[in-house]
């Protein structure tokens, strides 16, 4: 028996130690690779900088442990930032030692602003008279507009340009809830504020027909336009090539009408590069060209961009949370570095509460110094209610904006809890004690009091919307309804000041308070190591696991999930679109 204990104590003791030496080697294996990321890199002469869009692309870049861990384990598990590309193809332009840019495209997928966005930062590197050399096995609608900036375009022989067209498409939830015994009370102002309809019906209605083909029409527009302007391609004949279904023959046939330049296989790219460098050119990837140092800017004063990404108040750790940011955001404005603020706006709305509290933290700094808002993929509902108090608002062509409306969702689960066998009862002091008591429905009187509450609130919306712009509120109710628009509409309408980049805006804002040498600092400050492990490493490592199960199909799963953010009182945007 003795023996028996002894074997079974020795036992646990070496499990211990290997499982505490396990997480030695963890914490020694993450340390090594955010040591790596820090590592200085020098350019070589004749070097190519080889970007690769590949994977999801976000708005930051952020020292992301789970994705990191995740990416090591496997390099399918990818995502991309933008300001890492913008700031990537802008140290290539800058760099003697650089000879031009290897844009190798593969499974890519991102919101058409940021399309445009880096579009444009490549068409400026192409200043420098440097060359840009496109390759991927397939083009979609957006890696197409994308290459199509480049001095060569080229294909797999076997490849596809799939100029397709740009669709919007909606998740309806209606014809599910009813077989479930689930009914949703909606409350909403707007005609056009449509983020209620997957609930209460299982087709578009009329005037979300009407908008959302405005804007898929403005949005192809804007590509088509700068396709047949890089490619000498006629619009109609883009648009031919399309409705034809062309893109589904043979390669040759994408050649033959001038959208590639040549068909090649992968490994020959390395022929065309030597052509154009030397037979011994350097590669420099999108990781090591950020690491590679540039002199540091002494200036004094600051311009201070504020990111606000993600759904408001929408419980993601990505998101927007109001309370933090409107702290955040108020402590710029006694910062005498700071000279002016540029508030990133990439947002599809959330609480309208929350929306306006970060309203009046803009207020606030905006007393003190100004403010410019810079808008991105999105700028819609809270996200133009979080901008609209600005000094001034730029947006990209492609930036979908508007969506000025309210909804209120409150689910009646009595159906289906009938259905499972379940009953509640219990008492009150009060009346509307239990307003929004899922288990029945409400009352007329209830209803009454939340369509008169959701009114309040867009009320208070467009009034917001009518100080900022200099409108009156008759005027901003005219453009309001929840209808959404493109950045090129919304400039026409006088919701937005300009049509350009985050580098724009922050020009604009140099220009506010007449500086010329400054430098630029990120807020909020990027999260450590320590901390995400601290805050969120199960999550994280989950949401990543089913990134990489779902793949593209992703983006429908999140629909779902965030279908259930949107009870309560929400000013949110009717729909994503991508560009892939």
């Amino acid at each position: 028996m003795k023996k028996f204990f002894k074997y079974v104590l020795a036992t646990i003791v070496g499990l211990m130690i290997f499982g505490f030496l396990q997480i030695i080697m963890f914490f020694a294996v993450i340390g090594a690779m955010a040591g790596m990321s820090d590592t200085p890199v020098v350019v070589k002469e004749n070097s190519v900088f080889e970007l690769n869009l590949k994977g999801e692309l976000i708005e930051r870049s952020q020292d992301d442990f789970a994705a990191l861990m995740l990416s090591s384990l496997n390099p399918n598990v990818s995502q991309i930032a933008l300001n890492d590309v913008l700031n990537g193809i802008d140290k290539a332009a800058k760099e003697p030692k650089i000879s031009g840019i290897y844009l190798k495209i593969s499974e890519f997928s991102a919101s058409p602003a940021s399309v445009q966005e880096i579009r444009k930062a490549l068409e400026k590197f192409k200043e420098s008279g440097k060359f840009i050399v496109a390759y991927a096995d397939n083009y979609g609608n957006g890696t197409y507009y994308l290459a199509s900036v480049a001095d060569k375009v080229f294909i797999n022989p076997q490849g596809m340009v799939a100029l397709s067209g740009m669709s919007a498409n909606t998740v309806f939830f209606k014809n599910l809830l009813d077989k479930i015994g689930v009914k949703v009370q909606v409350f909403k102002v707007g005609t056009f504020k449509s983020a209620v309809e997957p609930f209460i019906t299982d087709k578009m209605s009329d005037a979300n027909r009407l908008q959302m083909s405005a804007l898929t029409s403005s949005l192809w527009n804007e590509m088509l336009s700068a396709i047949s302007v890089s490619r000498n391609i006629s619009v109609d004949n883009i648009n031919r090539f399309s409705d034809e279904g062309k893109f589904f023959d043979e390669a040759q046939i994408a050649l033959n009408e001038h959208f590639v330049d040549s068909l090649i296989y992968e490994n020959e790219i390395k022929n065309i590069l030597e052509n154009l460098t030397v037979k011994d050119y350097k590669s420099v990837s999108l990781s090591e060209i950020k690491r590679v140092v540039e002199k540091p800017n002494k200036a004094k004063d600051e311009i201070a961009v504020f990111y606000a990404v993600g759904d408001i108040d929408g419980g993601s750790e990505s998101g927007i949370v109001s309370k933090k940011v409107a702290e955040e955001l108020i402590k710029l404005a006694d910062k005498e570095d700071i000279k002016a603020v540029v508030l990133r706006v990439n947002s599809p709305g959330g609480s309208a509460y929350g929306s306006e509290q970060i309203w009046h933290a803009v207020e606030v700094v905006r007393a003190k110094k100004p403010v410019v808002v810079s808008m991105g993929d999105y700028a819609a509902s809270g996200g133009y209610y979080i901008s609209c108090a600005a000094d001034a608002i730029v947006a990209e062509p492609n930036t979908i904006t508007g969506s000025i409306g309210i909804f209120g969702l409150f689910p009646d689960m009595k159906g289906l809890y009938g259905k499972i066998g379940l009953n509640f009862d219990g008492v009150k002091t009060n009346k509307f004690a239990d307003l929004g008591d899922a288990s029945r429905p409400m009352t007329d009187l209830e209803k009454n009091l939340v369509q008169k509450y959701v009114e309040r609130g867009y009320e208070l919306f467009t009034k917001r919307c009518a100080d900022g712009r200099n409108m009156t509120v008759e005027e901003i109710k005219k453009l309001a309804e929840g209808r959404v628009y493109s950045g090129t509409d919304a400039l026409k309408l006088g919701l937005v000041d300009t049509l350009g980049t985050l580098n724009d805006a922050i020009r604009i804002a140099a220009e506010k308070v007449a500086v010329t040498d400054y430098k630029t600092v990120d807020y909020p400050a990027k999260e450590s190591f320590a901390e995400q492990i601290m805050k969120n490493l199960s999550t994280s490592i989950e949401t990543k696991i089913l990134q990489k199960r779902l793949g593209e199909n992703y983006r429908y799963f999140q629909s779902i999930e965030n279908a259930q953010k949107r009870f309560g009182v929400q000013a949110f945007m009717p729909l994503e679109v991508v560009v892939d």
